[in-house]
């Protein structure tokens, strides 16, 4: 945990999206020290008209190499938040050559109560994680 969803602009090959997926999990254990086991990630390609992230005034060009990262996780902190974001773009830029422009993220929190790996049973509330 955390479950991390990622949006992009249909077109990459598996090579690709596995490199970014890579990446991106290097960040989030670096950066939430999760286990390297922890993860959960879910892909979604869209048409390029279908997947519109303008530019909020801060000057951003984003291209057909968009990644938005929605992040749902337990709370942590925002030196944690912040040195993820970090990490994402570096790694994202560095294996993946995706400009940090074209990079999105949200990170949305709660509680142990909120997770059911499966079972049937809240795990983190029953002691089994």
């Amino acid at each position: 945990m955390p479950l991390i969803r990622f949006d992009l602009i249909e077109g990459r090959d598996k090579k690709e999206l596995r490199a970014l997926l890579d990446a991106a999990h290097r960040a989030v254990v670096k950066a939430f020290g999760v286990p390297e086991k922890d993860r959960y990630q879910i892909v979604t390609q869209h048409p390029a008209d279908e997947l519109v992230i303008e530019d909020t005034g801060l000057g951003l060009k984003r291209s057909n190499q968009l990644v938005v990262i929605s992040i749902t996780s337990k709370k942590r902190t925002e030196a944690q938040k912040q040195e993820l974001y970090r990490l994402l773009a570096s790694e994202l830029k560095e294996s993946c050559g995706i400009d940090p422009q074209d990079l999105m993220v949200s990170i949305v929190s709660n509680t142990d109560a909120d997770w059911s790996f499966g079972l049937g049973k809240a795990q983190f509330l029953t002691g089994d994680l």
